[in-house]
């Protein structure tokens, strides 16, 4: 969430930031807004004060044992316009509403773009496979091997679920162990956090109001979380750290849930878009200073997966109109299909700033600071699994329909070497 503060020192900066967010929110109308927020505040403190000098006097008349009559109807008086004034709307809510569903600042190394079409590519890593037959998308081997289920999956749940056997799940299980120890070695810390969360925690981590649609909540008002970013944001909530704690570094390997509303006609068939997955999520709590180096060191690591796993991908830098809502700075990881014959994304990682922050309360102390400051956030997969798993099927398939396990993995897969 901004501070109003910050939009109305910087309203020109603000307004330049939004039109090239695509939003269309101007900072004159917040700042109307809260003008009249203050004008009410200020009504309130007078009132206030008016009748805490009554109170003072008429207590001094009681002492004397003169008359307060007049006073005790003029005390009356304020209290009740007091009344009126506290039940009043004070543009509080209709401020903070706005501000709950306005997009974090774009950071200036960000370029500028309406979609996809504007991000830049920063670097490439590894070489697209030659085969020499035509090759398969990841569903069409999966079902010809007899373990990736999407026909029996959609009789259970519905479109855009599938169900692994065998070797396919023992992939999955492989690759999650396998993410979660190199985030280790990367000193983040393994958690197994909730996976049903209340509104707070996704007001918190930026999910709500904006992405009410886009999750699934129960009849009791829990949220099944969409990425265990959710849970993981909001371990810190409402703390405050010395700022020798930080940087706090957490990873989880969760089932996420997401309705995909805004998804009809994309990626029908397959592993890509899906209403249940699981992932390998890392996040970081650190300090203002130090954000942007530990933005560069998360993406390493899961640039480092990627490359242990010898899968061709690219880095790209996502513009302005198609980064996240909490993100002030995205790159994403896009891994080479050769069914497909393009990069798909599988991995974004974001700063956040002190965006969510601001939302869930966390703060931190420096040595010399004279008050609190909030930590910056920053959340990436490590891997999405299925994801990875498509990218293993389309990039290790062989003519005869078998799949090579990638080395790094044999020893994960008990020495499983191909999926035939």
């Amino acid at each position: 969430m901004l501070d109003i503060k910050w939009i109305r020192e910087n309203s020109d900066s603000f307004d330049n930031a939004m039109k090239n967010r695509g939003n269309n929110i101007l900072a004159a109308e917040l700042i109307k807004i809260d003008d009249k927020r203050r004008e009410h505040l200020t009504k309130i403190q007078e009132l206030q004060s008016k009748r805490n000098i009554l109170a003072t006097e008429i207590a001094k008349l009681k002492k004397s044992g003169e008359n307060s009559d007049i006073l005790m109807e003029q005390s009356k008086r304020i209290n009740s316009e007091l009344k009126d004034l506290e039940n009043s709307s004070n543009n509080d809510d209709e401020l903070y509403n706005i501000l709950a569903t306005i997009p974090n600042l774009p950071s200036l190394e960000v370029p500028i773009g309406s979609d996809e079409s504007g991000n830049q590519e920063i670097e490439k890593w590894g070489e697209i496979p030659n085969f020499d037959f035509t090759p398969k998308q990841h569903f069409e081997i999966g079902e010809k091997l007899g373990l990736l289920d999407f026909e029996q999956s959609s009789l259970i749940s519905g479109s855009r679920f599938s169900t692994l056997y065998g070797n396919l799940s023992k992939l999955e299980r492989a690759l999650s162990n396998f993410m979660l120890d190199v985030a280790n070695e990367f000193n983040y810390t393994e958690v197994s956090p909730p996976n049903l969360v209340k509104d707070a925690a996704m007001f918190g981590s930026g999910q709500l109001p904006k992405f009410a649609a886009e999750a699934f909540k129960t009849e009791s008002g829990y949220w099944l979380i969409p990425t265990s970013e959710v849970s993981l944001v909001n371990l810190v909530a409402k703390k405050t750290f010395d700022e020798t704690e930080l940087p706090i570094r957490f990873t989880a390997y969760t089932p996420c849930f997401r309705s995909e509303a805004g998804a009809a006609g994309k990626d029908t068939r397959g592993m890509i878009r899906q209403h249940q997955f699981k992932k390998v999520e890392l996040v970081s709590i650190t300090s203002a200073e130090s954000s942007k180096v530990e933005h560069e060191r998360m993406t390493g690591v899961s640039c480092e997966i990627l490359k242990r796993l010898k899968l061709p991908y690219r880095k790209m830098l996502l513009c302005t109109g198609d980064m996240g809502f909490c993100s002030e700075k995205t790159y994403d990881l896009e891994v080479w299909l050769p069914g497909q014959n393009q990069y798909r994304e599988i991995s974004s990682c974001s700063n956040c700033g002190d965006f969510q922050a601001r939302r869930t309360g966390t703060k931190y102390k420096s040595k010399d600071a004279k008050k609190a400051n909030f930590v910056h956030t920053l959340n990436g997969s490590s891997l999405a699994v299925g994801r990875t798993i498509v990218a293993i099927l389309e990039n290790y398939q062989n003519e005869d329909g078998s799949v090579n396990i990638p080395e790094i993995l044999i020893s994960y897969m008990n020495g499983i070497k191909k999926i035939s």
